[in-house]
């Protein structure tokens, strides 16, 4: 199998997890915008691209997919999955499978009012969220909802801009300066949750999935987790992917509130935290290679153990500067 993965970043760990499962059976292909994410030295070959908005980025790719013979290929950064998402027929005419969702899907999660609004019309638990200081005020005013609020970016990713604000003055601040953020109900007293799914290309229903409790989180995702199982998350996760079109790995987060599971966003790409997943045992990548080799995969879900802790930590690549990727 020869993989692409695009904007590979600081994601070392997952192109290992590839290597571990598939040796030599698996040519891995990544490419960033930077020569100094360490990502690209994990790879068997390594590409220097443009900015995804640049007008030659997917003609790029797609000559990469040429040269490298690709078969798959995905990204590991939220904007440009909209991006593959939307051209995936240009890539199909090469030969090559797209682990993103399709078109509607992908605009859906990358707006996350937008994706408000979706999973209210479909009866999908969530949470209260507003598109601006007006609604948010209307039911403020009404006692609807009360401070502490949380907000975040409309189409952010990363965690980048999310946070808690405590009263009115501080919050129509931040809306001001920040006009594309979007006001949440604060969930307290209650569990922050994720869920690591893989969505069979073949059948597009979901086939394993791996829960697990956030210990501890920094900026961009969860670095402490414990693994759970818990059949009425499975069935609720079933539930939401039947009313979207996926295709390949998904991270979903949830929280958990007096009995009650509310989705809170999704990652339609491999999750930060993947690496749990496949450490107990849940290996998606295995399931990419029989879905290329055109197998459908069956559903397997819950099949690792409760009480899995992963616990990240960093390392460092260390290379010549003349040693990096497109200095010669």
């Amino acid at each position: 199998m020869n993989i692409l993965f695009c904007s590979v970043g600081r994601r070392c760990e997952l192109l290992k997890d590839f290597k571990r499962t598939l040796g030599d059976k698996v040519k891995i292909v990544a490419t960033d915008v930077d020569d100094t994410a360490p990502a690209l030295y994990f790879a068997d070959k390594s590409y220097i691209v443009p900015r995804i908005d640049d007008e030659n980025y997917l003609s790029t790719i797609l000559d990469i997919c040429r040269v490298e013979e690709i078969q798959t290929v995905t990204t590991l950064i939220d904007p440009e999955i909209s991006v593959l998402a939307m051209h995936r027929r240009s890539f199909a005419e090469i030969g090559v499978e797209v682990l993103a969702p399709y078109d509607e899907t992908a605009n859906i999660c990358l707006d996350k009012f937008k994706m408000y609004n979706y999973l209210q019309l479909k009866g999908i638990k969530t949470v209260r969220t507003y598109e601006n200081l007006d609604s948010f005020t209307e039911d403020f005013d009404a006692k609807k909802i009360f401070f502490p609020v949380f907000v975040k970016p409309r189409k952010g990713s990363g965690s980048v801009g999310a946070r808690i604000i405590d009263n009115y003055k501080d919050l129509t601040k931040a809306c001001n300066d920040t006009p594309e953020l979007i006001i949440q109900e604060y969930m307290n007293d209650c569990l922050d949750l994720d869920a690591d799914v893989y969505v069979d290309t073949i059948s597009h229903m979901p086939v394993a999935v791996f829960a697990k409790k956030k210990l501890s989180t920094k900026i961009g995702g969860a670095n402490k987790t414990i693994s759970f199982k818990d059949e009425s998350l499975f069935k609720f996760i079933k539930e939401i992917v039947r009313e979207f079109r996926f295709n390949g790995p998904i991270d979903m987060d949830f929280f958990f509130k007096d009995g009650v599971y509310y989705l809170s966003e999704i990652n339609p790409r491999f999750g930060g935290a993947y690496l749990h997943a496949y450490g107990a045992g849940v290996d998606f990548v295995k399931l990419i290679e029989n879905n290329i080799n055109g197998i459908e995969n069956k559903e397997d879900i819950g099949r690792y153990d409760d009480g899995v802790l992963m616990m990240m930590y960093d390392s460092v690549v260390i290379r010549k500067k003349c040693e990096l990727v497109g200095s010669n």
